[in-house]
């Protein structure tokens, strides 16, 4: 007797696989790739378009159960990949050639820890299986460099298109690798809108899934030319719990909104800090600043991350904590926190089809 499973057969199977955060079946969702079929064993590639999904392993396992329950299957074998799904270009801008998502990372005011969490956010997409750069449009005090521990001068290719330094696999571009450490960039306004430009479309990413784009703190020309020249996915705000920071965390979730930039959340830096002797939590900044401004602006609150020494010395050692401390409280705060932009994005995305 002839096999009877056929690839149709199969797919019919996943059909009744749901996606619990998007809500449709996972061949609608078009994850299911490559499917192989030897006698009774039964192989296909899960490619989710959420790779730091928190729900990988469950989206997983109800795949291969619901194949292994096709008459005739003895064994199944679910291989993974991640292939986010890209946003779509606007009207007279021009997507980033090779790159997916673009995420702006934001704040109100400096010293919020802005490019602390793009770095870790960036970090932890990166572990979860994603293709992910960091472009740091901060030219006036640029820190991605030191950050991410890597110090080497931008080159380009024969086209003049620059190409990315690269570091604990992540690819990186800043003016940072264009100065010393102690030399200013003395430059005005248009000179430093035809650098962003320049960083906006002339870079060779070679294919990324997430762009994280590190902005200054403010909502000036830089955010304005951003908004202008590329086709951003989302907004991510970081504040701390002080008022002061929360009231700039506003004007940046209004500023967004007005040039129709989808806020991905709110993140809090500096939510508390643990003593590391008595365990006891100290609100130094306040308290629940960041979940009154979420529920006023209807923007979702993506995580809390704690004050901490280790956060702080992994960004002085140019190794974020989520490198450096990978099962620590504070680097599971920062997955956390990127498994929730990453469900956001991918929610994003598929409003857009």
């Amino acid at each position: 007797m002839g096999n009877s499973i056929t690839e149709e057969i199969v797919r019919e199977a996943l059909r009744q696989v749901i996606d619990p955060e998007q809500k449709k079946d996972l061949v609608t969702l078009g994850v299911i790739q490559d499917i192989r079929i030897d006698g009774t064993a039964v192989t296909f590639t899960l490619a989710l378009n959420t790779p730091a999904c928190s729900l990988k392993r469950e989206i997983t396992d109800a795949a291969r159960s619901a194949v292994h329950a096709v008459p005739g299957v003895e064994k199944v074998q679910v291989e993974t990949a991640s292939n986010p799904a890209g946003a779509n270009a606007l009207p007279a801008k021009e997507p980033i050639p090779n790159v997916k998502n673009t995420i702006a990372v934001a704040s109100g005011k400096g010293g919020v820890g802005k490019s602390t969490v793009a770095v870790n956010l960036a970090m932890a997409l990166a572990k979860s299986g994603a293709r992910v750069g960091i472009l740091d449009t901060d030219l006036y005090g640029p820190s991605i460099p030191m950050m991410m521990g890597v110090k080497k001068p931008l080159m380009a290719t024969e086209s003049q298109r620059l190409i990315p330094v690269e570091n604990h696999g992540v690819k990186l571009v800043s003016v940072g690798f264009m100065l010393d450490d102690e030399t200013p960039l003395i430059w005005r306004g248009p000179m430093i809108m035809q650098m962003i430009k320049q960083f906006l479309t002339e870079v060779d990413w070679e294919g990324l899934d997430y762009l994280i784009i590190d902005l200054p703190p403010g909502t000036g020309d830089t955010q304005l030319t951003l908004v202008q020249t590329i086709p951003l996915t989302g907004a991510v705000i970081v504040t701390t719990p002080q008022d002061v920071a929360l009231i700039d965390a506003r004007r940046a979730i209004n500023m967004f909104k007005k040039v129709e930039v989808p806020i991905i959340g709110l993140v809090e830096n500096m939510s508390s800090f643990k003593c590391p002797h008595c365990g006891e939590s100290t609100e130094i900044f306040s308290h629940g600043g960041a979940e009154k401004t979420s529920e006023r602006y209807r923007v979702p609150l993506l995580g809390n991350i704690p004050i901490d020494i280790k956060i702080r010395e992994g960004g002085d050692a140019g190794k974020p904590v989520v490198i450096a401390e990978p099962t620590s409280p504070q680097a599971e705060a920062f997955i956390a926190i990127s498994q929730n932009v990453a469900s956001t994005v991918a929610n994003l995305n598929m409003m857009d089809d």
